[in-house]
């Protein structure tokens, strides 16, 4: 009887623990949508607190808390971590992605980018290399919706890369 409660209390073990080392999902999701009346491409990710707050530590600053609204140098880590891992090219060149801010809302950074100035779009290219330089299993599910086209993709370290024509 004795070995059966242990061998019982050894697999209940094992399950605790193999549920603690459970492998984590990384993802962020962004949406970009062309707003043709603004002529401005309008641009919504969304990243796990924990994740984005890990990669702004190990490249910028070990004490940085993403929530502190005190620190301004977290919105300043913010954008520059995103303007570095996040491009955008319309009709083959480069854009100029303008930071807006960020919010947190439970578990997740909320972060507002914009390109302006964009009359057409005859073909879209978006890099998104975000949180790749943490995590290898890093997915980057990007949706797009521009001139009523609607496109889902999942970027990888391996494909980082997506190109939507519009002819």
């Amino acid at each position: 009887m004795r070995v059966l409660k242990i061998g019982v209390f050894v697999i209940a073990a094992l399950a605790m623990v193999s549920m603690d080392s459970a492998h984590k999902y990384y993802l962020s999701n962004t949406q970009i949508e062309y707003v043709q009346e603004k002529q401005s491409v309008q641009i919504i990710s969304r990243l796990f607190i924990d994740d984005f707050e890990n990669v702004l530590q190990e490249r910028y600053d070990e004490n940085l808390i993403m929530d502190n609204k005190e620190d301004k140098m977290v919105d300043v880590f913010v954008e520059r971590y995103l303007l570095e891992k996040f491009r955008i090219k319309i009709d083959g060149e480069e854009q100029t992605i303008n930071f807006l801010g960020k919010t947190i809302e439970t578990g997740i950074v909320k972060c507002y980018l914009e390109i302006t100035g964009v009359d057409d779009i005859n073909a879209f290219e978006v890099t998104n290399q975000a949180l790749f330089d943490l995590f290898i299993e890093q997915q980057n599910i990007v949706k797009l919706n521009i001139k009523d086209k609607k496109k889902s993709f999942i970027l990888t370290e391996r494909k980082d890369t997506t190109v939507l024509k519009f002819n």
